[in-house]
């Protein structure tokens, strides 16, 4: 990964999100080729010089501290993600890691948790958005990991390769609000693990094989998938709403938890029990298993 071109894309894209005339800026004089703020105008507001921003940009800069960093993420109008990305693409830059991520293994006391959720689809998330568990729920709703290569086992991976997996989205519309999550939470993790070729080879074969995903990551979305509303048609319980929700896991190296409940009293809540039940009474086709502990 060549994080100076990632460094350089992820800030010329925050600069051409804004306009001088939102931020008070009187424009510098000339036609405008590119859309957004100046490198000018840009190093203007954050108060260092263009010639040392246009440094920082091209990733010609050192030991860049985070006063500057700071001064750059509030002209820019980075939120939290944003601003941490910065951090971790400058340092990944100049500092790279020495040593490649250690496997990861699911604790025992996450694996009772799983299967106590019961009804509430789980599984839990580790870097690259390894699927690296899952609860007899979230087995009957997604599909069956373990039936997969290590390298598939992978949210990114199934929300864009997987024809099935896509086609449990209600509509294009709520696809493709999973799918930006799940790209803004990719490039999260590839500035915290910077030395991480197993990340670097399932970015590669989204960008090859996937058109959505090409799209998707040209706009350098930064962000945590933390939450939201999923809208799912499921070919055996139809129509769902679910809620999901993303805990993180102190002491499991970045790990988290995701679940997706239904409301109390509604369609989804009885579809879901009807599910579970069916997953009980014979393991669906498409089933996620608990048995990813290493990857």
């Amino acid at each position: 990964m060549d994080f100076r071109t990632e460094l350089s894309a992820f800030l010329r894209s925050r600069r051409a999100r804004l306009r001088p005339e939102d931020l008070g800026v009187r424009p510098f004089g000339g036609r405008r080729r590119v859309p957004g703020l100046r490198r000018e105008e840009l190093a203007d507001l954050a108060g260092v010089s263009v010639d040392y921003y246009v440094r920082l940009e091209q990733g010609r800069t050192h030991n860049v501290s985070d006063n500057v960093l700071d001064a750059v993420a509030r002209a820019l109008r980075l939120d939290e993600a944003e601003r941490a990305h910065l951090g971790h693409l400058t340092r990944a830059l100049h500092h790279p890691a020495s040593t490649p991520p250690l496997p990861q293994t699911v604790r025992t006391g996450v694996r009772v948790l799983l299967t106590a959720l019961g009804e509430v689809p789980a599984y839990v998330l580790g870097r690259r958005l390894d699927v690296l568990g899952a609860n007899p729920a979230a087995r009957a709703l997604f599909t069956d990991v373990d039936a997969l290569p290590p390298g598939q086992r992978n949210v990114a991976w199934l929300t864009f390769l997987d024809p099935a997996v896509r086609g449990l989205y209600a509509d294009r519309e709520a696809w493709e609000e999973t799918a930006r999550g799940t790209v803004a939470a990719l490039r999260v993790d590839l500035g915290r693990h910077p030395c991480d070729d197993r990340l670097c080879e399932l970015l590669g074969e989204l960008s090859v094989r996937s058109e959505d995903f090409r799209t998707l990551w040209a706009e350098h979305h930064v962000g945590e998938h933390a939450h939201g509303v999923e809208r799912l048609r499921h070919p055996t319980a139809g129509v769902l709403t679910l809620r999901r929700e993303t805990l993180r896991l102190p002491g499991q190296d970045g790990q988290s938890l995701v679940t997706y409940a239904a409301e109390q009293d509604t369609p989804s809540q009885l579809a879901l029990a009807t599910l579970t039940a069916s997953q009980r009474a014979g393991t669906p086709k498409r089933a996620l298993s608990l048995d990813s502990s290493t990857v």
